[in-house]
């Protein structure tokens, strides 16, 4: 079986999957048009966000059985067409569910105790303490939307913290010993930190906007290592103008390009919400990482190749 390597990855994936016997050939620079000229004579792939994976291109690709995304998500992939023209579609969410919690937890320690603002007084040589005094997750209640992979590895890097932890989710039965499933409401009347472990799809597109955030009780702090486009930016900035979101840890934007590789199209503007949550002092960003570290990296390699071997050989 010949695969073809759309993005690169950790070095185990092309030699375990040479040691099992299938031919790896790697293309990484060559435009989505030049790959649809070639792709029907493969029988796999694997991308991660080089670009989207649609009708036109599963139509030539003649002989897939298989694609695997090198990622917790699939939304690159039309998921629906692939699944009808019977693609096996395999993605890694066990590889980087780690990586996540611990960045969402890291996002939130950070913002509690004011890290980023006081190393950066401090470099200026300013001591600002009582500007710089936080407060404590010891006793908060922290509510999960999405107890998935990434969800569940997030409420279990949360134990020892001594928080209520409570979770959402459009399944039912998916509580365990780490949260407690709630309803929306109940969510909305609890949670003073909030954390979205949801993938993309058209449900969670917008899911945090105005007429959302102004259901819940108290103020809350927003944690987003999910997907951008579940966070309407510029009513974020109007919730953490007025006090309703204290603070937010943004892993994600929703100005994200579809390969989650680039923040802006060349040809668009940056938004003026955007240059308005640059200057927040109580916003975190990071870009698209926090399931990129040096050990998700293999895992998400090994998680891949493991799937297709169980399947192929």
């Amino acid at each position: 079986m010949k695969i073809l390597h759309l993005d690169t990855n950790h070095s185990l994936l092309i030699n375990q999957l040479k040691e099992a016997g299938f031919q790896n050939d790697e293309n990484y620079t060559a435009s989505k048009k030049d790959i649809e000229t070639i792709i029907h004579t493969y029988d796999g792939i694997i991308i991660r966000s080089r670009f989207a994976i649609d009708k036109v291109f599963l139509d030539k690709a003649k002989k897939l059985k298989f694609i695997g995304r090198v990622g917790a998500g699939l939304e690159n992939i039309d998921i629906d067409y692939a699944t009808k023209l019977g693609i096996k579609l395999y993605n890694a969410p066990e590889g980087n569910r780690n990586a996540v919690g611990e960045h969402a937890l890291g996002m939130i320690l950070s913002l509690f105790n004011k890290l980023n603002n006081g190393d950066q007084s401090v470099r200026k040589g300013q001591w600002l303490r009582e500007e710089h005094r936080g407060v404590e997750l010891d006793g908060k209640t922290l509510g999960i939307i999405g107890y998935g992979n990434m969800g569940r590895a997030f409420a279990r890097k949360l134990r020892g913290f001594n928080v209520e932890i409570i979770c959402y989710d459009i399944r039912e039965d998916v509580e365990n010993s780490d949260a407690t499933q709630v309803s929306i409401q109940e969510l909305y009347e609890k949670t003073d930190i909030l954390s979205l472990h949801t993938p993309e799809t058209p449900k969670t597109i917008g899911m945090i906007n105005t007429s959302f955030i102004n259901k819940f009780k108290k103020p809350f702090w927003l944690i987003n290592t999910a997907r951008g486009k579940s966070v309407i930016t510029s009513d974020l900035v109007k919730a953490i103008n007025t006090g309703k979101i204290l603070g937010a840890g943004l892993d994600v934007l929703e100005y994200e390009k579809s390969s989650f590789e680039n923040l802006f199209s060349s040809d668009k503007e940056i938004p003026t919400e955007f240059n308005e949550l640059l200057k927040m002092s109580n916003v975190i960003l990071s870009p698209h990482v926090a399931g990129w570290t040096v050990e998700s990296k293999e895992k998400l390699a090994q998680t891949i190749v493991d799937k297709i071997k169980t399947e192929f050989c």
